[in-house]
């Protein structure tokens, strides 16, 4: 790479950095969940968080928009909310000038950088299929008018893994348009001592700015020209081609899938393989950036069969397997 690209990479680890030191000033441990919401960014997708209530999922999004200085929506996903409450309606307006009247389009909330969909699975399919349309096309349609979104424009959703009562689980296909799921776990013993130490005294801590959306997006220009090795590409295909059932020679595949991942989980694998290389200076990705990211990026795109849930076998648990069958390179680059 030239070496205006090195020293833009350079620039953008720095700043990197004290986003991360920010963030930290608020949200205790979580390191992982924090790394992989700045992958999802660079890498221009969108991150399903899943965890129980309590653990500073929301409080992570927010505080993420107000490091970033991004413009920022939260839309709470309830049984009663409606399409044109995320996307926005026409409302009439009178020009007090001319007596005429005329349509307007509201923008809804999903006009910001960042939005948060807090507890998607709340909301039936006909309004969550209003925010993944827009998720994936990046753009609103209302009438026969086409509303570009703001850029950077970056979706984290929100569900409960525990509470399955009044939900609408997102189709297999929804969940496709998510870049990473990324599992939030119960803090340390260490991690939850201090969480009661910062947030039952007088003083809150505040989050400076440190990375605009321009910034952003020059950092979602460079993630793309990272590069990755041919060899590293091919073993990449044949991890997503193993988890289909038709195509795999991995025994628990075979036995446990129903669906396998499709061509999208490859691309989301090495956009997310080199968002991670850039977010650690880096200008190519390695072995290691892969295996890394293999289970956010498939466990939500693997289907299991009737077997598998019986024996209480998990897409993490097969995505293991497919790390130990299938034959990683020797010399990746």
């Amino acid at each position: 790479m030239s070496p205006e690209i090195e020293h833009a990479v350079e620039q953008l680890s720095e700043g990197l950095s004290h986003l991360e030191a920010e963030i930290a000033k608020v949200v205790v441990g979580q390191e992982e969940v924090v790394e992989s919401l700045l992958i999802a960014l660079l890498a221009g997708g969108h991150c399903l968080l899943q965890g129980v209530p309590g653990l500073a999922k929301t409080l992570m999004v927010r505080t993420l928009a107000d490091a970033l200085d991004l413009s920022f929506h939260r839309i709470q996903f309830t049984p009663d909310l409606m399409p044109s409450d995320i996307v926005g309606t026409e409302i009439l307006e009178e020009d007090h000038g001319t007596g005429r009247r005329v349509f307007k389009f509201n923008q809804g909330p999903i006009f910001a950088n960042l939005v948060l969909a807090d507890e998607i699975n709340r909301s039936p399919p006909k309004t969550q299929a209003a925010l993944l349309e827009a998720m994936q096309e990046r753009e609103v349609t209302y009438g026969s008018v086409t509303h570009a979104l703001p850029r950077p424009f970056f979706v984290l959703a929100t569900q409960n893994p525990i509470e399955q009562a009044g939900t609408y689980p997102l189709p297999e296909a929804q969940l496709d348009r998510f870049l990473m799921l990324v599992q939030v776990r119960y803090p340390s013993a260490s991690e939850e001592l201090e969480i009661l130490r910062r947030t039952t005294g007088e003083v809150a801590p505040a989050v400076a700015p440190v990375l605009d959306a321009g910034a952003i997006v020059h950092a979602q220009e460079l993630t793309r020209q990272v590069f990755v090795s041919s060899t590293l590409l091919d073993y990449a295909t044949r991890l997503i081609r193993a988890t289909r059932p038709t195509d795999s020679d991995v025994a628990a595949v075979s036995r446990h899938v129903t669906w396998g991942a499709g061509p999208r989980a490859g691309q989301a694998l090495i956009l997310a393989a080199k968002a991670r290389a850039l977010l650690q200076g880096r200008l190519a990705v390695t072995l290691d950036d892969l295996t890394a990211l293999l289970a956010p990026v498939l466990r939500h795109r693997i289907v299991l069969g009737f077997e598998a849930q019986a024996e209480g076998i998990g897409a993490d648990d097969l995505i293991a397997r497919l790390l130990a069958d299938v034959p990683a390179p020797t010399s990746p680059l």
